[in-house]
């Protein structure tokens, strides 16, 4: 196995880690106005990055593994590293309706499952 395909494999696993909503409940989640209401919104306002990102795994995990992209192999590292870094920001108390949980279900992750 080459390097790059050691890569994207590590980045396959990784992201197989990070995402666990299937498309149907990301694409389910993301119709919701709380999903629409949290995360980073651009100047102009509209949609936020995290809901765009949302939009972006779900054509990946629509997709058979040899169509992916070098922009879907980005995007799962990225994904990777939002999950990571977000989860350690738990709140105290419940978090099932928090901001907190919500932004990360934006990324395709539920802490609750």
């Amino acid at each position: 196995m080459s390097d790059d395909q050691h890569d994207e494999k590590q980045t396959r696993d990784d992201f197989a880690d990070a995402v666990n909503m299937t498309a149907s409940e990301l694409k389910e989640w993301l119709d919701t106005d709380e999903s629409k209401e949290v995360g980073q919104k651009s100047d102009g306002g509209g949609e936020s990055t995290g809901h765009e990102s949302g939009r972006h795994i779900v054509r990946i995990l629509e997709k058979k593994q040899g169509d992916y992209t070098d922009d879907d192999y980005a995007h799962m590292r990225k994904v990777v590293g939002y999950v990571a870094r977000h989860s350690k920001q738990e709140p105290k108390g419940d978090s099932h309706d928090s901001r907190w949980r919500y932004s990360l279900m934006n990324w395709g992750h539920d802490p609750e499952k």
